[in-house]
């Protein structure tokens, strides 16, 4: 039997853990806004930062009321515009080749809405858009045809919308690794897994919700450099936290992009070549896909098979293995990429010569 002195004990102590657990949440609770407000601080001085160590190395122009970036190197004809895969990187992506083929000819790398240096958009953002908006940058940079357009990843089903849709201008094409637009059904078929991106779109949202704290802005600054030049890396990882929203509205509008793309059938008769990255999977990468070495095996294998489908999208398309290279052959084989676009340019100024020749 409880003794009313036990009981009275007994509640008293009930009362005093309340009040120290209520002190130690309060004391979480003003910790994790401490931490808020430090990151917050930390973020808004790296973005002033940014702007002041690496300001956009090409120019801006007004596309509407938005301003994007161009940086465009060299002279000549035709001009190459690369396109850059899904990501943050933008212009940074093309680093390793961008000079190089500005020796021979004009060639001009860009960021997206959102990425680097241009300004985000509200609208929806998928290959038409996409499009849409490279078009009206180039015609507000007073780039004319003819061009070579390069694409990376997803960037190949963005130039090939573009050729769709502005194609008068476009005199030839390389695809860099290039997404298909049914490789989502197909490769998750051969080598049974999920292969849809939007897999990770949790994790792009959740970084550019939190992006104003500083979170991404650290993670970047702890990442490793990888294989691009440290003045690059630092480029890219002083705006990440700024550009993770423009890459995410694009992993959003990823099937939209494919629909698009979809439509265009044939590049007819233009000088396309197609690199295909062939380089077996790493364990982190068969981790990350979720697949055994027997899998990643035949999904290597579909994927060279989508790309000949691309490159039979020409006349005169030609698919290049590129057996020690991954998904980035631009960063991991730039002498491969640097190679087949001088090898369209040529055929682009060889076609030109042989019409003005035709003329006289």
């Amino acid at each position: 039997m409880t003794t009313p002195g036990a009981a009275a004990r007994k509640t008293g102590g009930w009362r005093r853990a309340g009040r120290w657990l209520k002190r130690i949440l309060l004391g979480l609770l003003a910790l994790l806004l401490l931490a808020l407000v430090v990151g917050a601080i930390y973020e808004a001085l790296g973005r002033r930062s940014a702007a002041a160590a690496y300001p956009p190395p090409g120019k801006l122009v007004d596309v509407g009321g938005r301003m994007m970036h161009i940086d465009c190197r060299g002279a000549g004809s035709p001009t190459v515009v690369f396109e850059s895969g899904l990501g943050t990187g933008g212009t940074i992506d093309w680093t390793l080749v961008h000079d190089r083929i500005a020796q021979t000819t004009r060639a001009c790398a860009y960021d997206r809405a959102g990425i680097m240096w241009s300004d985000p958009k509200e609208t929806p953002q998928h290959a038409a858009a996409v499009a849409d908006d490279l078009h009206a940058l180039l015609k507000g940079a007073g780039i004319t045809g003819p061009l070579v357009l390069v694409g990376h990843s997803i960037g190949g089903p963005y130039v090939r919308t573009y050729t769709g849709r502005y194609g008068d201008a476009v005199a030839g094409l390389v695809m860099v690794d290039a997404s298909h637009p049914d490789q989502v059904a197909r490769l998750g078929r051969v080598a049974n897994t999920d292969a849809h991106p939007g897999q990770v779109a949790w994790i792009m949202h959740a970084a550019s919700a939190l992006s104003w704290t500083g979170a991404v802005r650290l993670a970047m600054a702890n990442a490793g450099q990888g294989k691009l030049p440290q003045d690059a890396a630092a480029r890219m990882a002083a705006y990440t936290s700024t550009s993770v929203r423009g890459a995410t509205a694009e992993l959003d509008g990823f099937d939209a992009t494919m629909d698009d793309a979809r439509k265009v059938r044939s590049f007819g008769d233009r000088p396309l070549v197609v690199l295909t990255a062939m380089a077996p999977f790493k364990p982190a990468e068969l981790k990350g896909l979720g697949i055994k070495a027997s899998d990643g095996a035949r999904f290597k294998q579909e994927w060279k098979a989508l790309h000949a489908e691309q490159a039979a999208m020409s006349t005169r398309g030609r698919q290049q293995i590129v057996p020690d290279a991954g998904h980035y052959i631009q960063i991991d084989r730039p002498d491969v990429v640097i190679a087949a676009v001088n090898q369209v340019v040529e055929a682009v100024r060889a076609e030109g010569a042989a019409a003005k020749g035709e003329k006289r």
